[in-house]
């Protein structure tokens, strides 16, 4: 019978999707991430400003010590002096704490903000997105590549800044005091500001890399922990070592090489900015000899040569810092500009309410370019009613619950719910009603109540318990001293198959869908719980749409229609009563699984 389903339009932009690489500048950084929190930014460059100008006073006063304090012999201006002192030790002890507990905890924050939304993109992507990239290579993606903008909001930046401040500041005093001394320093200092910007560009695609294989190693590494059964079943730690090491020693040759750009930016510094100390020591000693020169012109000049020399020599690590940052934002920003499922197309239906009915239309699908693995299908299931999926492995039944539950999109024809192109519907709007039973039923670490409640945290008592029972969840709770508070271990490793399965069909019947696909759903079922579960599952059915795929075709005798799903096409149609009449490849399967 033919049903419709009631929707309304809304608007929405479809943004293009944009998968190339993306190389994030410092102008970009600099208007996305700092110039939104340009306050906090400038409260932080007047605070370390202020310290900077309060750490100008030693020098100052230091010049008067051995010119007119010591040499008149005045200790009333010698306390004085170490008031003053005292005082700008105390204003530079200050604004580090404050710049500490506003610019360090605001990076922090943002560090949180950016993983939370890397995270949510993520969720967002298409389930082939997820098919081609490992999850531990997720994680590092979502944790590590955005804890690089501490630099740039942090105190890295504006200590940077601040310090190219008061850099300025010493060079024009440095001036003041003697011109060709100044000169003769700056020489070197320009020689190693252009080696600097060299290296940071020979690093950048370094730390580019190293977030690469970072992730491939994660990855690698996440699936080793959770096929941990597999490897010692098959005695293969050897391999997997060896493989885990290789993943490693990548990562340490990457390192290695930012590791020597660094020590050559290093090397420089100390090697050009010593000579300059060699030569201020000569000039200054002739300058002095020739009574042209103070001693305490000569001191202040060596201490304000090391506040404008310290900026330049602090870009070899807060260089290095930013160029990491901007590395991993880069990676970032290819995430970010990923486009979501729902922006696939155009996707402007929302779903109000479900009947069900759901049409394939010459339906295609290739999962690789030119090789289908689905022809041309026809199919309809009726609103209500049981379409069963049988056939050998690979044949492509999997496939078409994937593309009913709208995981995947047909790459020719129309998959329809109610009449209406689900290419046409906002995802989130046709999986409300929706639920899944899976083959490998995924179960979260926690409880056994936490993993029903699920998709409805929100469910009361009545509800639990009714899920509980029609999954015959009870039948192995009662027996446990926590019941349903019982905690099951990551992936429900501490339950049985059996046990695992009739929890996910609880949380199925909790969710209450219109559509239920219901994939292999008693194949890890032992006879007694596979006759339990036969009866919880005509409770899930009862009403609902529902496509069953399934090895044991005694379990779809009473399905409204069984497709036969050979080499990716429809072989045969019926009931199981007429496809056994037929005596085709239906009746092949079934007599031969009745033998055994």
């Amino acid at each position: 019978m033919a049903s419709t389903a009631t929707t309304t339009n809304t608007s929405k932009t479809t943004t293009t999707a944009s998968n190339k690489r993306s190389k994030v500048t410092m102008g970009a950084a600099f208007k996305s991430i700092i110039w939104p929190r340009r306050r906090l930014v400038f409260i932080g460059l007047i605070l370390i400003v202020i310290g900077r100008l309060a750490s100008l006073v030693l020098p100052w006063k230091s010049k008067a010590l051995l010119d007119e304090v010591l040499p008149n012999k005045d200790f009333e201006a010698l306390y004085d002096m170490l008031w003053l002192v005292g005082f700008a030790l105390l204003v530079q002890a200050l604004t580090s704490f404050l710049l500490t507990r506003i610019l360090s905890v605001q990076a922090q924050f943002l560090i949180s903000e950016l993983r939370a939304q890397v995270q949510k993109k993520v969720l967002s992507l298409p389930i082939n997105f997820f098919d081609n990239t490992k999850s531990g290579a997720l994680v590092s993606r979502i944790m590590s590549d955005v804890e690089g903008v501490r630099n740039l909001i942090g105190t890295g930046l504006v200590q940077l800044v601040g310090g190219s401040i008061t850099a300025i500041i010493s060079l024009i005093w440095l001036i003041n005091i003697n011109g060709w001394m100044t000169l003769f320093v700056f020489l070197p200092v320009a020689v190693f500001g252009y080696v600097a910007l060299r290296a940071f560009k020979y690093i950048r695609p370094i730390f580019r890399n190293r977030g690469k294989i970072n992730a491939e190693v994660k990855g690698r590494l996440t699936e080793t922990l959770a096929g941990v059964r597999v490897i010692k079943g098959f005695n293969a730690e050897a391999q997997e070592n060896k493989a885990f090491e290789e993943g490693v020693d990548l990562l340490f040759q990457n390192v290695k090489k930012s590791l020597t750009a660094t020590a050559i930016m290093t090397s420089s510094s100390t090697f050009l900015l010593g000579m300059a100390s060699v030569g201020i020591m000569g000039i200054g000693g002739y300058f002095m000899i020739e009574g042209e020169m103070t001693t305490g012109d000569f001191l202040l000049f060596t201490l304000l040569l090391g506040f404008m020399i310290a900026p330049i020599v602090q870009m070899s690590n807060i260089g290095s810092q930013l160029t990491e940052a901007l590395a991993g934002l880069d990676r970032t920003e290819e995430l970010m500009n990923m486009t979501p499922e729902d922006e696939l197309g155009d996707r402007t239906q929302t779903l109000t309410q479900v009947k069900g009915k759901i049409e394939f239309r010459d339906v295609s699908f290739a999962y690789e370019k030119g090789k289908e693995v689905l022809h041309q299908i026809n199919l309809t299931a009726n609103a209500g009613g049981v379409i069963a999926l049988v056939g050998s492995s690979g044949s492509g039944k999997s496939t078409i619950a994937s593309l009913a539950a709208s995981f995947l999109t047909p790459t020719h024809g129309k998959v329809l719910i109610d009449g209406i192109d689900m290419s046409t519907i906002k995802l989130s709007s046709f999986r409300n009603h929706l639920g899944v039973v899976l083959q490998d039923e995924f179960l979260f670490e926690g409880s056994i109540r936490e993993n029903i409640l699920f998709p409805k945290p929100d469910a009361t008592k009545e509800e639990l318990d009714n899920a509980v029972q029609a999954g015959y969840v009870n039948e192995f709770t009662d027996r446990f001293d926590d019941g349903l508070d019982t905690l099951i271990g990551e992936r429900g490793v501490k339950l049985s198959g059996g046990q695992r399965q009739r929890i996910a069909i609880a949380r199925a019947i909790l969710a209450n869908p219109k559509v239920i696909i219901l994939d292999e759903a008693t194949s890890n079922l032992d006879t007694e719980s596979e006759a339990l579960i036969q009866k919880s599952l005509a409770t899930l059915v009862k009403d609902r749409t529902t496509i069953v795929i399934a090895h044991r075709l005694s379990t779809i005798k009473k399905s409204d229609q069984i497709l036969v799903i050979e080499a990716g096409r429809i072989e045969e149609s019926g009931t199981h009563e007429s496809l056994i009449a037929q005596k085709g490849r239906y009746y092949q399967l079934y007599t031969y699984q009745a033998k055994i």
